[in-house]
């Protein structure tokens, strides 16, 4: 490091260029190992190594940057090396192939939007510390009830509600006992009803007919007699387990579907803000918590929708009437009634609401409303008439939650009592009163921060640059001209499927981190509005659906053993078109008026898109 640091740029460069060829031509030697193996020939080649020699044979900035950028995309989808060290490459192979100085590079790994994040995930640790999420989650679902259609939809609810501000992990985490418990106390009392009747009718002392009232209508004696049938207990048995894995795959997709909705509901979000932001700098800040709102929550609320109703018609079948509670027996009422006792304890186990869940609520509810009232946009907000220098507002949202973080470490989790005696070092000395401990300490918050994630967005921060700053972009734009002649509608849908397909397989920051520079620098290209296009990559990044890997809830929900992976690629597979088609019509709908997609803005104009 220290000989490359004393030699010029140029030399430098050309001893990078021969120690890569060098160590390529050694590896080619033995690229092909054979291995005779039941009469099969295996060959094993050295990827990154060809693609190595391939950078240094053609020599330029674009092709040393496009090698760094396949050469993470390949260890992101291996998993070779943990997602955050492979961010850090850029580190290390920007400055070694000149694209980029040192400086410049470390600069990318924080910004306004790692801040952004951090802020709003401290602001939900202080949630789960204080189980505040737990509270919500258990009242509302005392409203919805707990017939099983409506206990399906109140679940999938309450945990997209809960994933729009918390992980979606932790969200998952929280959400999936409960269901489990309630829907445990319903397999059970149904069990018990069951058992109850059959040692009835086998002793005698339950007849049908006798407890007839005269006259009584013939409905009632049918009642009765359904009632009475013998009951297959393993049919019982299949269909608890069927609905088990109905709410399991609903908590665990809703949770996904949930943390579209805002700003800092999931990661990729935030890598769409700090794309737009590096990319376009002159961008008038076009991508804020309410704009991002206005746009996504709309689209999560149908796509929630569509994947009730599916869910619904795969795990509950056809029969409304008794899913929604329009026609139950009296044995369905007590199995209700005793379900949502469940629900009712769990809830009365929390307590009353102590002050520091107030205290949390009133600073959650003030962060939603400095956000949304920041920059509204059909009129001046509170930061362009208070912090405005030259035209300018120096606020932005990351500054908002920073601001509620640094309260949660300064107010007190309880009601300082200053009437009280207070605590004494010795009998008889001075009275000290002894303060209340902070609502957030920095012990908790650093054994819950996902610190990773703050480096994995910093890496993709710093490839995006890297790659407007070596002209790869340019030269990826002027490559994807032909794309021109396609539909927009078309270019939408395909593209939707394309990052859909490809989330399963590989981390869903790591697939915007790789395609939202490509798009946008095909946007430029072929004169589309690059919103456009990174908007639904961005979306369709949390459709993993299919595969228990693919993204941390589903990992949860299958560790709970109830599921199969063909369970889940089965409902998976419908929920990805219904959520590609669902962003395809946000797209050409209420997105398409909201960002003006249908015009070239002047603050995406550059050399490749001079012609626009």
């Amino acid at each position: 490091m220290t000989i490359a640091r004393s030699m010029p740029k140029a030399e430098g460069q050309e001893l990078f260029a021969s120690y890569l060829k060098a160590h390529a031509s050694g590896s080619m030697q033995t690229k092909y190992l054979q291995k005779e193996k039941r009469g099969k020939v295996i060959y094993r080649s050295d990827t990154a190594t060809s693609m190595a020699s391939l950078s240094v044979e053609i020599g330029s900035e674009e092709a040393q940057c496009a090698y760094t950028i396949i050469l993470m995309a390949l260890f992101w989808c291996t998993e070779a090396l943990p997602l955050a060290v492979t961010a850090l490459l850029p580190v290390v192979f920007f400055p070694l192939m000149g694209i980029m100085d040192s400086s410049k590079v470390c600069m990318e790994y924080l910004k306004d939007t790692n801040m952004l994040f951090i802020g709003g995930l401290i602001v939900a640790i202080a949630v789960e510390h204080w189980n505040l999420h737990k509270r919500i989650a258990l009242r509302v679902l005392l409203m919805v009830g707990v017939r099983p259609a409506l206990l399906l939809m109140g679940f999938m609810g309450v945990t997209a509600f809960l994933s729009m501000w918390i992980s979606n992990t932790a969200t998952t985490a929280m959400m999936v006992p409960i269901a489990h418990a309630v829907l445990e106390q319903l397999h059970k009392t149904e069990l018990e009803r069951i058992a109850t009747e059959q040692a009835a009718v086998k002793n005698g002392t339950v007849n049908g007919g006798f407890e007839l009232q005269e006259g009584a209508p013939p409905p009632a004696y049918e009642d009765v007699e359904k009632e009475n049938e013998p009951v297959n207990q393993q049919q019982l048995e299949q269909k608890h387990q069927t609905f088990s894995k109905g709410m399991s795959l609903a908590v665990c997709y809703s949770a996904s579907i949930g943390g579209i909705a805002t700003l800092t509901g999931t990661t990729p979000n935030l890598v769409l803000k700090g794309q737009m932001d590096d990319l376009f700098p002159q961008n008038g800040n076009v991508i804020n918590f309410a704009s991002w709102f206005s746009f996504a929550f709309p689209t999560m609320v149908l796509l929630l929708v569509l994947s009730w109703l599916w869910l619904f018609l795969i795990f509950l079948g056809f029969d409304f009437r008794k899913s929604f509670g329009c026609s139950v027996t009296e044995s369905d009422k007590r199995k209700s009634k005793v379900a949502y006792q469940v629900i009712k304890s769990e809830y009365r186990a929390l307590g009353p609401m102590k002050f520091s869940e107030i205290v949390i609520l009133i600073l959650f509810i003030l962060l939603v409303l400095l956000w949304f009232t920041r920059e509204p946009g059909f009129m001046q907000g509170w930061a362009d008439l208070a912090f405005d220098v030259g035209g300018k507002s120096y606020v932005t949202d990351a500054t908002v939650v920073i601001f509620i973080a640094l309260l949660l470490f300064l107010l007190p989790s309880e009601v300082p009592s200053f009437c009280s005696r207070g605590r004494t070092q010795q009998e008889g000395g001075p009275k000290r009163i002894q303060a209340p401990p902070a609502l957030l300490d920095w012990q908790t918050v650093n054994r819950k921060m996902p610190w990773n994630i703050v480096i994995l967005l910093g890496g993709g921060f710093a490839l995006a640059k890297g790659s407007e700053a070596s002209g790869l972009s340019t030269w990826l734009g002027t490559k994807l001209t032909p794309l021109q002649n396609i539909p927009e509608p078309a270019i939408c849908f395909l593209l939707s499927l394309l990052i859909a397909v490809f989330t399963e397989c590989t981390s869903n920051v790591a697939t915007t981190t790789l395609f939202l520079p490509i798009l946008a620098s095909m946007a430029q290209a072929i004169c589309l509005n690059p919103l456009y296009v990174m908007l639904p990559c961005t979306l369709s990044s949390s459709l993993a659906f299919m595969l228990p890997v693919a993204t941390p809830p589903n990992a949860v929900v299958f560790s709970y053993g109830q599921l199969r992976v063909i369970d889940m690629v089965k409902a998976g597979s419908m929920l990805n078109l219904l959520g590609v088609l669902t962003i395809t019509l946000a797209m050409n709908t209420w997105a398409f008026s909201l960002f003006d997609l249908g015009h070239f803005p002047a603050w995406a104009n550059s050399t490749s898109s001079a012609h626009c």
